[in-house]
C-alpha cells in the first residue's frame, strides 16, 4: 500500500460524490478494482468487467439496513471516466486474512465465532427469491463468465450443456456427471432460498479486537440454500492458499484454519443440520468444477478442473481433509 491522497482517479470520485477532496488515503490493489482506504471512507474503483455489480452490492447492502448484520453503510456508488465506483464507510480493523497469522487461539475462536453469528443474522434477511447479481445472470444466459461465482443449483444442468462448446472435453465424463446430478437435485427441492454473501473468505471479513466489524463485498451476493455459505467457508479452510487478496500475495496456511469448522458450527449449529449435508455440498462443488470445466479459458485449468469432477463422481473431494 503506499499514500495516494492526491491519485487523480481518486480525487474524480470523491468530487462526484460531493465529498471534500482533503484527507489522507491509502492505495490498496484488488483483484479486479483498485481501493483508496481514507480515515473514513473506503473508495472502490472496478475495471468494468461486471455489469452493474456496484448497483447490485448497493442495492444488498440496503437490505441490510436495520438488520443485526455488521457492514460497510453505502455511502455513493456511480460511474465515471475511470470506470464504476463506490464509496462506503471505513470499518474498525483490518481483514481476517492480515489479522489471522498473529492472532493467538482464543481470539481466532472469537474471530469465527463472531462470523457464525453475522451470519445467521444475514441468512434471515428478507431476499428476493431470484435475487441474482447482473453480471452472474448475464453469464448464466450464455455471455462470457467473469470470474468465480457461488453456486447456482438451479443452473448445474446448464454447465454440463456449456462444456462441450471448449476444447478437450470428454463427453463421457459429462454424461456421468449429468446423470449424478440429475440423482441428487432432489435434495434441494424443498429449501428456503436465504440472502447468501456467495464469496466469504478472510479478505471479505473485517474484524477488530477478536470480533467481527463488517463483512464487505456483496457484489456476488444472491438467493441461495443456506449452506451453499458452508461450501464456500469450507473450500476457504481446505484450499486456502487458493484465496489470496490480491494476485501477487499468498493465501493462508490450510493447517492454520483446521478448527475453524468446528468453532464455526458451535456458533450456528444449524448450518450444519442439514439431512444429507455431505452429499449437498459435494453438489456445490461439482457445480463449481463444472462452471471451469465449462467456462475457464485456460486448458490446464479445465483438465484440472476434471480431474477434481472425477474425484468427486467417486466421493472425495477437499472436505475429506477437514474435521467439522
Amino acid at each position: 500500500m503506499n499514500e495516494s491522497s492526491n491519485d487523480p482517479a481518486l480525487r474524480r470520485v470523491l468530487a462526484a460524490a460531493g465529498l471534500p477532496l482533503e484527507g489522507h488515503f491509502v492505495a490498496k490493489a484488488g483483484w479486479v478494482s483498485q481501493a483508496w482506504v481514507g480515515d473514513e471512507y473506503v473508495v472502490r474503483v472496478s475495471e468494468g468487467r461486471f455489469r452493474d455489480a456496484y448497483d447490485h452490492e448497493a442495492a444488498v447492502v440496503g437490505m441490510l439496513e436495520g438488520s443485526h448484520v455488521p457492514h460497510a453503510r453505502h455511502i455513493a456508488h456511480g460511474h465515471g471516466p475511470d470506470g464504476p465506483w463506490y464509496i462506503s464507510e471505513r470499518l474498525p480493523g483490518r481483514t481476517l486474512h492480515d489479522v489471522w497469522p498473529s492472532a493467538d487461539q482464543g481470539t481466532r475462536r472469537s474471530m469465527i465465532e463472531s462470523i457464525g453469528f453475522a451470519l445467521q443474522a444475514l441468512h434471515r434477511v428478507p431476499v428476493p427469491a431470484d435475487l441474482l447479481p447482473p453480471w452472474l445472470r448475464d453469464a448464466l444466459a450464455g455471455k462470457p463468465w467473469p470470474a468465480f461465482h457461488p453456486p447456482v443449483v438451479g443452473a448445474a444442468l446448464q454447465q454440463v450443456e456449456a462444456a462441450p462448446h471448449r476444447p478437450g472435453h470428454d463427453m463421457r465424463l459429462l454424461a456421468d456427471v449429468a446423470a449424478w446430478i440429475q440423482e441428487r437435485l432432489a435434495l434441494f427441492l424443498a429449501d428456503e432460498h436465504v440472502l447468501v454473501h456467495g464469496d466469504l473468505h478472510g479478505s471479505n471479513v473485517m474484524v477488530d479486537d477478536g470480533r467481527v466489524t463488517g463483512i464487505v463485498d456483496f457484489a456476488e451476493a444472491l438467493s441461495q440454500p443456506a449452506d451453499a455459505e458452508l461450501d464456500t467457508l469450507l473450500r476457504w479452510c481446505a484450499r486456502a492458499e487458493e484465496f489470496p487478496p490480491t494476485p501477487l500475495l499468498r493465501g493462508l496456511d490450510p493447517s492454520s484454519l483446521a478448527e475453524v469448522p468446528g468453532w464455526l458450527r458451535h456458533a450456528y449449529p444449524e448450518l450444519f443440520e442439514r439431512d444429507r449435508l455431505r452429499e449437498r455440498l459435494d453438489f456445490y462443488d461439482m457445480y463449481m468444477e463444472l462452471a471451469l470445466y465449462a467456462h475457464h479459458p485456460q486448458l490446464d485449468m479445465r483438465q484440472a478442473a476434471g480431474a477434481r469432477i472425477s474425484r468427486l463422481l467417486l466421493g472425495h473431494n477437499h472436505i475429506d481433509r477437514l474435521v467439522w
